[in-house]
């Protein structure tokens, strides 16, 4: 690569230098590279990059935000529903490994922009989809699903060449907030939209403007080329300052490492397995939430008569906006309490980050529990407990990616979040949202069609998430035996 190239030179003119002084009889100093990039222009790459990362969580949610009206509109059952949103995780988590692979190898500003462009110009397109063409409603969303992949693959390895282990933690932070903030303003985005002009479809027109936005705030302030930490390596390595002799070839290699070499290496590294599965059940567990909460909350309410049924023409409710109010809050404080305490009691132990996932994963499995249980006799008490559970799921977003960015060697760590994508969102998030579904159509089919069994048909099949948190907490205990290990070794 270019940037690659221009590091060699300068690496070498510097071991010249140092030859040169050695010669003299002087003490020359360490030799160093550092980057070009002042603070200010990486502080402007991140807010680039969270802006893309927030209208990349909006596309995603919007649909669940309306989706009684979408429900209503092409004449859906609740499996049929659900699998709106498992054929934008599967095309999401599909793509997502072709990205990795070019990301490590290819300028990732490039597929960033363009990946950005693809799936705002099919939201766009598929706002103008009719009810006899749900087919084709469905494909949209996996096209955008493929588009989002780019981002959400690429963008966090920008930010780990930027910035050290200690400042990464703070950033990646920022950089995942968006997350549940993008999640819930999908939520108020969609509901606002559908109420305000009474055409859900106008929920799809807002993001693209914004997606144009980005993209060219990411051609003018995102540098063409921004260095790779592992390419100081290499041109420092090959120009004779430092030894590479004793060091494993995993951690200085060629662009001709096939990317099955990488997968074999990451399935070795068992901090990077267990971890991935912990990750997988939150996947799971968040995207039946974000999927099918609303419609639950909606139908709780019914039950206890506090809505009526819905029989106009537009079926948006208050909890569409609630609960992407909820979602933005404790997203935010939960992602901010995770790196804080991990910030502090790595410095007391260091399976800190594991543990930290591990014990939030147990808390939100039984505040979710515990909602579920009382949704049909107190609604406040569900808003409660349903908000402690997202947000000590939140707990773990930016620690889960720090823990992946010092166990896996830097050349590696685009595969290994592609591959990490790859295998949460197919176990996790890619078949929740339908699995929910169809539980939920099988008890209803099983029970005389009434009111309380739609409720109590989704009050049964969301307790399969409790149960799917519970796992998650204990692959990340075994996570924390691993984990010294592994970081030592991807660090030598």
């Amino acid at each position: 690569e270019d940037e690659d190239t221009e590091l060699l030179l300068q690496a070498l003119l510097e071991g010249q230098n140092y030859g040169a002084a050695a010669a003299e009889g002087t003490r020359c100093p360490s030799v160093s590279v550092t980057r070009n990039y002042p603070a200010k222009r990486d502080c402007l790459v991140v807010a680039v990059l969270c802006f893309g990362n927030l209208i990349n969580f909006i596309d995603w949610f919007i649909v669940p935000g309306i989706l009684l009206d979408i429900q209503k509109y092409f004449g859906l059952s609740d499996g049929k529903a659900g699998l709106l949103q498992t054929v934008f995780t599967l095309c999401y988590m599909l793509a997502a490994p072709i990205f990795g692979y070019l990301g490590d190898r290819y300028n990732r500003k490039i597929i960033l922009g363009a990946g950005l462009f693809f799936w705002s110009g099919v939201t766009l397109g598929s706002s103008f989809i009719t009810e006899s063409h749900y087919r084709i409603f469905v494909l949209s969303r996996g096209l955008v699903g493929i588009g989002s992949a780019s981002y959400s693959t690429i963008a966090p390895t920008i930010i780990a060449d930027l910035f050290e282990e200690g400042k990464r933690t703070t950033v990646l932070s920022i950089f995942y907030i968006f997350i549940p903030v993008g999640s819930g303003c999908g939520y108020m985005l969609a509901a606002a939209m559908a109420k305000s002009t009474g055409d859900w479809h106008w929920a799809f027109r807002v993001t693209p403007c914004m997606g144009g936005l980005a993209l060219l705030l990411l051609i003018l302030l995102v540098p063409h080329r921004i260095q790779r930490r592992t390419a100081v390596h290499r041109a420092l390595s090959i120009s004779g300052t430092i030894q590479e002799a004793d060091e494993k070839p995993d951690v200085h290699r060629t662009a001709k490492t096939t990317w099955c070499q990488d997968v074999g290496s990451l399935v070795k590294n068992c901090s990077f397995v267990c971890s991935s599965l912990g990750l997988t059940a939150m996947a799971f567990v968040t995207g039946a939430l974000g999927m099918w909460m609303p419609l639950f909350l909606y139908r709780a309410q019914v039950v206890q008569g506090i809505v009526p049924p819905c029989l106009q023409e537009s079926c948006n409710s208050s909890n569409s906006l609630i609960f992407g109010g909820i979602t933005i809050g404790t997203g935010i404080l939960g992602i901010i309490a995770g790196a804080e305490a991990a910030r502090r009691l790595r410095k007391r132990n260091n399976k800190a980050d594991p543990l930290i996932c591990a014990t939030s994963m147990f808390i939100s499995a039984l505040c979710l529990y515990i909602a579920l249980m009382v949704a049909q006799t107190n609604i406040l008490s569900t808003f409660i407990f349903i908000a402690f559970g997202e947000l000590f799921l939140s707990v773990n977003w930016a620690v889960v990616t720090d823990i992946l960015l010092y166990v896996v060697t830097p050349r590696r760590q685009s595969t290994a979040i592609a591959l990490q994508i790859l295998v949460s969102h197919l176990l996790g998030d890619a078949g929740s949202p339908y699995l929910i579904g169809v539980i939920s159509n099988a008890i209803q089919a099983r029970n005389i069609p009434s009111l309380q069994w739609s409720f109590r048909s989704m009050q049964y099949s969301f307790v399969t998430c409790a149960f799917v948190g519970v796992f998650g907490g204990g692959f990340f205990l075994l996570t924390s035996f691993y984990i010294e290990e592994d970081r030592k070794e991807a660090q030598s």
